[in-house]
């Protein structure tokens, strides 16, 4: 394995790298979520096995963003019956995250199914420009990564694999995606190497994979064959709301019940759940969002 000489071998934080096989058509993704998952905790106090599971969906937001060719964002979602009704996690081009996980706060199980078992995994591409795409898979294995895996397989899209770990405190994750046929066209050996490759990555544990650094990491699965290791793209946590979304989110519950609200309460108050910023309207905010045909003060 080649590793450039100004890139150190330790384990990075808060960050994704990309890395090619030289003489195959694989690439895959390495990332390392520290603070950004601290960022969450401080702002949700979950169970422990939730918190472990959320670093796990925001992992697997970032490394599935890393394959988008577009500027948007992506949503990994997930809805069960069980102790975790939803979860999601989001990571946009520009590599800020945000997550949640609703109505999880009296979970009590580390088992991903008595968490999430039975439920509808929902990945969500949004471009900036253009048509949201969609897809829908059951949960399926005893992991998100197994689930993910199952995705891939149903989709005629590249090969694509995910390996996802996390404590609660820390939450790395490894992807590797099989290219367009460049170096190799015939179909029997790229199957082959495909299967070599993501056989080694099996052997690798959840610890290694959250503690060892990239190099270290990569040498000790693939240090038979040449990679090329790109520089770390940091990723940081950063809620997307504002007061232009909210405003939209709050036209949504029509004229009459907002002047309700008003005429109770003296303003309107919504707080986001990713990031519990406040978002305070009074009538004089809201002129432009309120039908003009009845324009009278509330009183």
């Amino acid at each position: 394995m080649t590793t450039p000489t100004d890139i150190p071998a330790i384990r990075h934080a808060d960050g994704k790298r990309r890395f090619l096989f030289e003489h195959m058509d694989l690439r895959g993704e390495i990332v390392h979520l520290d603070q950004v998952i601290s960022d969450v905790s401080d702002i949700h106090s979950y169970p422990a096995g939730v918190s472990r599971l959320l670093g796990e969906f925001l992992v697997a937001s970032v490394l599935l963003a890393s394959t988008l060719k577009f500027r948007g964002s992506l949503t990994v979602q997930a809805r069960s019956d069980r102790e975790v009704p939803l979860i999601m996690a989001e990571c946009s081009s520009e590599l800020t995250v945000r997550a949640i996980a609703r109505g999880a706060e009296g979970a009590t199980s580390d088992s991903f199914d008595a968490l999430l078992g039975g439920g509808q995994l929902v990945l969500t591409v949004t471009p900036e420009r253009g048509k949201q795409y969609q897809g829908i898979v059951p949960l399926t294995g005893d992991s998100l990564a197994s689930s993910l895996d199952s995705y891939f397989s149903q989709s005629e899209q590249l090969q694509t694999r995910l390996h996802l770990s996390s404590d609660g405190s820390r939450a790395a994750g490894l992807l590797l995606q099989q290219l367009p046929p460049q170096l190799e066209g015939n179909a029997a050996n790229r199957q082959e190497q495909w299967d070599r490759v993501c056989m080694l990555a099996a052997t690798l544990g959840g610890d290694e994979l959250i503690g060892l650094g990239d190099a270290t990491l990569l040498h000790r699965l693939y240090h038979e064959e040449v990679l090329r290791l790109f520089d770390l793209e940091p990723v940081r946590f950063r809620c997307s709301c504002s007061q232009d979304r909210t405003l939209a989110a709050l036209a949504t519950l029509g004229d009459q019940e907002i002047r309700n609200i008003i005429e109770e309460q003296g303003a309107v108050t919504m707080d986001c759940e990713f990031c519990n910023q406040r978002y305070q309207f009074r009538e004089s905010d809201l002129r432009g969002l309120l039908s003009s045909g009845d324009d009278a003060p509330i009183h």
